[in-house]
């Protein structure tokens, strides 16, 4: 089983991934920036390492990360603004890869955003600077030499999930459960053949590892 540090492990996608690499014997590590937080993810299992990805120094996310095997990227602003944006979802990626680097850790995965979202929409100031942001960080993690997969999901919704999903290197645009992109990104880590990849995923008809399955070469 791997150790793995989770950034955004108290978010709707993150908290789940957590529950499930607990699950299956995996070790987890993860970065909270409340107090409070850390009881409750002691409780499910996982170590808690507290810390703001918009303050800390990539010094400090380097200790944070030291001895782990995998690096999960799944945090994010949530549109709480451009500067939080820019901090959190752009100098977080560039801070996590120069952590991964420094502690030798091959293997780091994002969770990006689907491009074609909301493009059917009139343009938003912030909604296209998260939008550069990501792309940005996609890109910056994609030039390196690490072991990276960039999760792709459609609009994240709460509601219903049967554990079906389409995911592939090019598909239609959706919405996705974030139950369904932690089960894909558990998945995805216990297949480490699939690396240097960009996944697009939303909701469909094929379960979770069937469809990954699908995508080694």
């Amino acid at each position: 089983m791997s150790q793995i540090f989770i950034i955004g492990a108290t978010g709707g996608v993150g908290s789940q991934l957590s529950s499930i690499l607990v699950e299956a014997g995996h070790r987890i590590a993860a970065l909270h920036r409340r107090p409070e937080q850390a009881e409750a993810l002691r409780a499910a299992g996982a170590k808690p390492f507290r810390g703001d990805l918009m303050e800390m120094s990539a010094d400090v996310l380097i200790n944070a990360t030291k001895g782990s095997d995998i690096i999960v990227f799944s945090a994010g602003a949530a549109g709480s603004g451009l500067d939080r944006t820019s901090a959190i979802d752009g100098e977080g990626v560039i801070k996590t890869i120069e952590a991964a680097r420094a502690n030798n850790i091959p293997r780091v995965y994002l969770v990006s955003a689907f491009m074609d979202a909301l493009r059917n929409k009139p343009l938003n100031e912030k909604f296209e600077h998260y939008m550069k942001v990501k792309r940005d960080a996609d890109t910056a993690l994609a030039a390196t030499e690490l072991d990276w997969v960039i999760l792709r999901p459609g609009t994240l919704v709460n509601e219903g999930t049967n554990g079906l999903v389409n995911a592939n290197l090019a598909i239609p645009y959706g919405t996705v459960t974030r139950r369904n992109v932690a089960a894909t990104l558990a998945v995805l880590i216990d297949t480490p053949e699939i690396r240097r990849e960009i996944i697009e995923l939303t909701d469909g008809g094929t379960p979770v590892r069937d469809a990954i399955n699908s995508l080694k070469r």
